[in-house]
């Protein structure tokens, strides 16, 4: 097979543009698609450290310091009768921290940075169809501003970056299935002035549960304050049945939660409303030959713990690290292929585990942070007691860490074991299993990875660990 030189990427959010740029500062010809012209409305505006970690990579944290966004610190997370404090800087050292972000703002700098950084970007062009031959994909039919479709075939290697869309998993593969237990809906709006829950670090979220569901409150840098609700479908329709306009819902759902309601007392609120449904989900495979699904094209969980934006960028940095190295010669295409698959699955994995023991009957939130110790230690760890492990997964730090140190890792059956426990329990009955078979039928086999490591230095790519024996 000819060696790879010309990358498509379709999709321009932090997914796309992070996998684009770095593989344009690798040398490779990066084409990005976006259906869109940016600068557009995104939810999902809380960031974690993790993304501090590869937006050094791009260049951008400074930008993002100096840019006017709201620094954010941790949260404060109040779940039934209990209540802790994530604060990263204390936890793990004052440079430990993120952002609280505007995303049409956060996602343009992006994109404007892949195309400085020698991406061409054609924003206003969607992808309609993709042909394979032989199981590879060779070409794209597309349209620009919903005009007359052309083909675009002059690329080696498709990264589908198209997020909820999912062009490759929903059009193609057929492989994309909704998640049994994660099956909410969210309702949100912004408000001015609005208060925070005392302890809460500087520019935490809250995350307040309630019998509807659970509150998520987010400060942003110009005052406005996300505040929204996640519900499961059946609630959110009983009260949607009794309520004239979703404006009306929201308002009378926020007034079920005292805790929410003293936080708004001496706000005010900024219409409109908006709804999603349907979100949670995941892809059988998230790569193949010559495709990757980077982001929300492969997967999205759960707003709960923030971790989309992780997700988006690690997956981003990740297959970009793969493809570097195969492009190389350095690893072969099933290497990278796997290696990507074995990374982003693994990181999947551990928020499932994590995420999905919140939705259980509720236990304490020492029972949270033991689950947190076992998914960041396994079998073997140091015992630590509080919110550390917790705080560390939230954070995406246990996942960059696995990444690149390949002897700290937990086993993957470790991971999966603990993620097929808790959903058990949490779907009252049902199995689980459905939603994590990939798991074994995926390339997650530790001794084929144990020795692979991703780097940056001298360049991003793959390398084999020191005192690996193969």
């Amino acid at each position: 097979m000819a060696p790879l030189r010309k990358i498509l990427v379709i999709g321009g959010g932090p997914a796309g543009s992070v996998t684009a740029t770095l593989l344009a500062r690798e040398g490779l010809d990066v084409h990005l698609l976006e259906r869109e012209h940016f600068p557009r409305y995104h939810i999902g505006e809380s960031l974690t450290p993790s993304t501090r970690t590869v937006l050094d990579l791009l260049g951008l944290s400074g930008r993002l310091d100096a840019g006017g966004f709201q620094i954010k610190r941790g949260g404060v997370f109040r779940w039934g009768s209990d209540e802790w404090v994530v604060d990263w800087s204390k936890l793990f050292g004052p440079q430990v921290c993120s952002w609280q972000v505007d995303r049409a703002a956060f996602d343009q700098l992006l994109l404007e940075n892949a195309e400085a950084s020698g991406v061409t970007v054609d924003q206003g062009v969607a992808a309609r169809n993709v042909v394979f031959d032989s199981g590879r994909p060779v070409s794209v039919t597309c349209t620009r501003d919903r005009g007359e479709p052309f083909v675009i075939d002059d690329f080696d290697f498709l990264v589908d970056a198209s997020g909820r869309s999912g062009l490759l998993s929903t059009r193609h593969l057929g492989n994309r299935r909704p998640h049994p237990l994660f099956r909410n809906v969210a309702i949100w709006g912004y408000w001015a002035n609005a208060g925070q829950l005392p302890l809460t670090p500087e520019g935490g979220i809250n995350v307040i549960s309630s019998p509807d569901g659970w509150y998520w409150i987010i400060p942003l840098a110009d005052g406005r304050t996300s505040v929204g609700l996640v519900s499961p479908k059946d609630v959110f329709a009983r009260h949607r049945s009794r309520h004239s306009s979703p404006e009306e819902l929201y308002h009378a759902l926020i007034g079920r939660s005292a805790a929410v309601g003293d936080l708004l007392r001496e706000a005010e609120f900024r219409p409109a409303v908006r709804v999603e449904t349907d979100y949670s989900y995941t892809a059988d495979a998230f790569s193949g030959p010559g495709h990757m699904l980077v982001g929300d094209a492969a997967c999205f969980l759960d707003p709960l713990l923030s971790t989309g934006v992780h997700l988006a960028m690690y997956s981003g940095l990740t297959a970009a690290a793969s493809i570097a190295a195969n492009a190389r010669g350095e690893v072969t295409g099933q290497e990278a292929l796997g290696f990507f698959e074995y990374t982003y699955r693994r990181a999947y994995t551990r928020l499932l585990a994590l995420v999905s023991s919140m939705y259980d009957d509720y236990d304490t939130k020492e029972d949270f942070f033991w689950t947190a110790e076992r998914l960041v230690h396994g079998d073997h760890g140091a015992g630590r007691s509080g919110a550390a492990p917790f705080g560390e997964i939230i954070a995406g730090l246990s996942d960059l860490r696995e990444a690149t140190v390949s002897s700290t890792r937990v086993l993957t059956e470790r991971l999966t074991d603990e993620a097929f426990r808790v959903q058990r329990r949490a779907m009252a009955g049902g199995t689980g299993r459905p939603d994590l078979a990939p798991l074994r039928e995926s390339p997650l086999d530790d001794n084929e990875w144990r020795g692979w490591q991703l780097v940056t230095e001298p360049r991003l790519g793959l390398a084999r660990s020191e005192g690996d024996g193969k």
